[in-house]
């Protein structure tokens, strides 16, 4: 009895230690940032807001002032490099295809493997127009994620193999990178 009692007093432990740190460090910090301003312009919470516009005037100021420079010189000379240019281009490709402007892991598709089997795979179309490649215009270029990586496959398949898939992309690369064990939403659950 004693020991199932130590093993729910652990247990809530495990919950409530970090909840009231979470929530005491919280605390502190709006009554720091709060006492950082005169009195008679201070409402609760008016420090951490201009803390939050300060770090984004500054974020603004050196992005175009500091950073954009910066950032010029470091890809003309990554360009002059042969090997690290396509190293460095390709890894920046692949971030801004999740993330950039330019996402490209947005179309999500299902792929028949074969006509033989009901094999299919879950991928994203990254490439239609393939011209680049010599191919026809009757095949797009799919990206298949590998399951516990952040690897994956380009394949060409043709597009009479393909099924669109209506569903968030990024909850479905959410669960083929877990191998499916992340579960997917309803489409009308948010």
């Amino acid at each position: 009895m004693l020991r199932r009692f130590l093993g729910f007093f652990l247990n809530g432990l495990i919950f409530s230690v970090p909840l009231v740190i979470t929530i005491f460090i919280v605390y502190q910090l709006f009554s720091f940032f709060d006492g950082l301003l005169p009195v008679e312009r201070r409402f609760p919470g008016s420090g951490i807001l201009t803390l939050v516009l300060v770090i984004s005037i500054i974020g603004y100021l050196g992005n175009t002032f500091v950073a954009a420079p910066i950032r010029n010189w470091f890809h003309n000379l990554i360009e002059r490099i042969p090997l690290v240019k396509t190293l460095y281009s390709s890894i920046t490709d692949l971030l801004s295809a999740f993330v950039g402007q330019k996402k490209r892991f947005n179309r999500p598709v299902l792929v028949k493997m074969s006509n033989e089997s009901d094999l299919e795979r879950i991928g994203f179309v990254t490439d239609e127009d393939l011209d680049h490649l010599d191919e026809s215009s009757d095949k797009v270029g799919v990206y298949f994620p590998h399951s516990y990586t952040y690897t994956g496959n380009l394949w060409i398949v043709p597009k009479e193999r393909i099924t669109p898939i209506d569903r968030n992309s990024a909850d479905l690369m959410k669960y083929i990178v877990s191998g499916g064990v992340a579960e997917l939403e309803d489409e009308g659950d948010d």
